[in-house]
């Protein structure tokens, strides 16, 4: 059986390289993100269009010749930004309706509507099933006929499928050709999960500010003495009441000075060796935005950019850009931190092989034994 994918919204590929190890062949991956060409078209064996979503909706037909014609079975992977529904996402003024990306799930069901192809997939933060557009997109599937999967196959906790963070997403599988589901996690208990320390652990030392000479995507941002001072005085899974604690209070950030932001925790702290990662998100490179300190207290920085890569599961070895000068660090940020997991979009590709009863290749924990 020939199983192809089509990937809107493709990113730098986590999904498609996901799919491709599981053994699902790519033929299209979508983007309007110039500064995904270089790492779809170095990573993944499929042809990269930079083109915006939205007028692919207005001519559909423009994706369904996108599936080869001898293609056996047509998977579309449609992973829309999360950023509409992310509570990250939204300030005190602003609901999801105001993002500028809320909508694309209309123009995903426009699609859907006219390619009908047999498998849909869509993943994104949890907080997309309380939309009314997202029901009534899943409401559109189950009359064309698709076979949806139950909400609680929806929700997965990434370390429970081998990602080592601290990463909640709800992964909607609909087919045409029967019930389908995600398989059965690997993990259920917390001791089972992945780590930082297995994920990053073995790479060389690095210091804020330094770009390792064997590893170009191994480099971590510079930074200010004051950070460095609240760096060096912060413990693995501690916070700022350290500080606090310590008379430090020269350090505290103005946020944690006032009420309103005592509960924030995670900021300029430090992540833990032997704990799953928080959530990879596109700032994962600044101390400030997160517990995205290294856990090694001889290593006084945030997290590297192949450290992010690492955790988010893409393979040590790929290739996110070509000239330094046309990236930079915030544009590969984004690029690993808006992906899908290449390891979730594996196990995604398993319960699509699963589905139609074709071989699936054996249970791992990684992506490079395949």
């Amino acid at each position: 059986m020939k199983i192809t994918a089509v990937d809107l919204f493709c990113g730098s590929g986590g999904l498609s390289h996901g799919l491709e190890q599981a053994g699902i062949s790519v033929n299209v991956g979508v983007d309007k993100d110039p500064h995904c060409k270089h790492a779809y078209e170095q990573n993944i064996d499929a042809e990269y269009r930079q083109t915006d979503v939205r007028p692919l909706s207005q001519d559909p037909e423009r994706v369904a010749r996108m599936f080869p014609w001898d293609s056996d079975l047509d998977v579309l992977g449609a992973c829309a930004p999360c950023q509409p529904y992310s509570t990250m996402g939204q300030s005190k003024n602003k609901t999801h309706q105001d993002h500028q990306k809320w909508g694309l799930l209309k123009d995903i069901k426009k699609i859907s509507e006219y390619v009908e192809p047999d498998i849909i997939i869509t993943e994104n933060v949890p907080q997309v099933r309380k939309d009314d557009v997202y029901d009534e997109f899943v409401q559109t599937l189950k009359d064309l006929g698709y076979h949806v999967n139950d909400d609680e196959n929806k929700k997965v906790y990434c370390p429970e499928y081998g990602i080592p963070q601290n990463r909640k997403r709800w992964v909607m599988m609909a087919s045409k050709e029967g019930p389908i589901s995600l398989p059965d996690p690997l993990y259920e208990n917390e001791s089972e999960y992945p780590t930082v320390r297995e994920a990053i652990g073995h790479l060389p030392p690095l210091q804020a500010g330094e770009v390792h000479p064997e590893y170009d995507l191994h480099q971590a941002r510079s930074l200010s003495e004051k950070n460095l001072e609240r760096i060096r005085n912060m413990k693995p899974g501690g916070d700022w009441r350290l500080w606090e604690e310590d008379g430090l209070t020269h350090l505290l950030a103005d946020c944690h000075k006032k009420s309103s932001g005592r509960s924030y925790k995670a900021p300029y702290s430090r992540m833990e060796p032997d704990k799953v990662a928080p959530t990879i998100t596109t700032q994962f490179y600044n101390y400030g935005s997160g517990r995205f300190g290294h856990y090694d207290t001889d290593q006084d920085r945030a997290l590297s950019l192949l450290e992010g890569a690492l955790l988010q599961t893409f393979p040590e070895d790929y290739d996110f850009y070509d000239e330094w000068e046309e990236v930079g660090v915030k544009n590969l940020g984004r690029l690993i931190g808006n992906a899908v997991p290449p390891l979730l979009g594996k196990h995604i590709g398993r319960g699509i092989l699963s589905h139609v009863g074709a071989k699936v290749p054996e249970t791992s924990t990684g992506l490079a034994d395949d």
